[in-house]
């Protein structure tokens, strides 16, 4: 079976393939088509530093989604039976500062990549977005039918390329199914997002740069979600869900930004001291939570949840791993 994903040189869509590739609970055999454009976040060569280039069910292609004639040809010559589409421009601080390159890749791009796969008879496309479309809420969580209220050019552009996904289904039975996770964390996330900002700032001595303000000290809500259970849940979906359906995929980890901060200062043995304080970004989003209800009603069970433990390897990881993201970071 040939699985086409995009953007899998980025953070999920790496970890993604190496889940496909090597682990025994796929239990598959699979031929994987990687592609990406390798824009900066595909700088860190992450399945060439993961050991998986040579594969032998591993291909590669340079090409961008939305390149229209570009993957036209590339569905109609590789004939994919599955696809997953992770490419994404994803920083919400650089979609503010200029949207355009986030219209581009996460709507434009993604609806080309619907019309090659419905024009050459894919069997199943998951569509990967985000918890970000629903925008924020103070109490509760948001379920799969929950209204749609972006609060940034990235969650935006997402929710745009989710409605169409769902008109394609409508319309021309379209065999999407659209997963919406909670905050990934993980090895080989680029060092723009808070979690290895913070652990490769304090790996060099340096302060973690908290958000913060007199009325919301720290005191944001994420759910974090560990990278391996994300790429067990798409493909958890990709075989078991329905087509039409949208999937949340919490993290089971609701936290404030500063229970993280704490957790990770606690890992190196530093205090407060080593807090930077800076503004809220425009338009910021207080807490992010939606229900697992669903996907656990189909079965899915995370492995990866405790929290503490996971983010005490993670420090591990990046530590051992500095070859990895110190040409990356800025």
């Amino acid at each position: 079976m040939k699985a086409l994903v995009t953007g899998g040189s980025g953070f999920i869509g790496s970890n993604f393939i190496r889940y496909l590739l090597t682990d025994s609970e796929v239990n598959e055999d699979l031929e994987i088509l990687n592609v990406d454009k390798l824009s900066y976040a595909g700088m860190g060569k992450n399945i060439e530093h993961m050991g998986l280039s040579e594969n032998k069910n591993y291909k590669f292609i340079r090409a961008d989604i939305s390149d229209k004639d570009a993957i036209e040809k590339i569905f109609s010559e590789e004939n994919p039976e599955l696809v997953f589409n992770f490419a994404a421009e994803s920083h919400v601080d650089r979609s503010i500062e200029d949207s355009e390159n986030f219209e581009k890749s996460n709507f434009l791009g993604a609806c080309n990549l619907f019309k090659s796969a419905i024009k050459n008879n894919v069997k199943r496309f998951v569509q990967i977005s985000t918890d970000e479309v629903y925008g924020s809420i103070e109490n509760g969580s948001f379920s799969e039918d929950a209204k749609l209220n972006p609060s940034s050019p990235y969650s935006a552009t997402k929710a745009a390329a989710d409605l169409n996904a769902l008109a394609y289904f409508k319309t021309h039975n379209f065999p999407v199914i659209i997963t919406r996770s909670a905050n990934n964390y993980g090895e080989y996330q680029f060092p723009e997002k808070i979690l290895p900002v913070f652990i490769t700032n304090l790996i060099g001595g340096k302060k973690v740069p908290l958000m913060h303000s007199a009325e919301n000290p720290g005191l944001n809500v994420r759910d974090w979600l560990n990278v391996k259970d994300n790429c067990r849940a798409i493909w958890f979906v990709a075989k078991n869900g329905n087509i039409g359906e949208v999937y949340n995929v919490p993290g089971e980890n609701e936290k404030t930004n500063t229970h993280m901060t704490n957790l990770l200062l606690n890992n190196f043995g530093f205090g407060e001291e080593m807090i930077e304080k800076i503004p809220h970004r425009k338009a910021h989003d207080f807490r992010y939570s939606v229900s697992g209800k669903k996907l656990k009603n189909l079965g899915f069970l995370h492995k990866h949840n405790d929290l503490e433990k996971e983010i005490k390897n993670l420090v591990e990881w990046y530590k051992k791993n500095q070859n990895w993201w110190r040409p990356l970071k800025k």
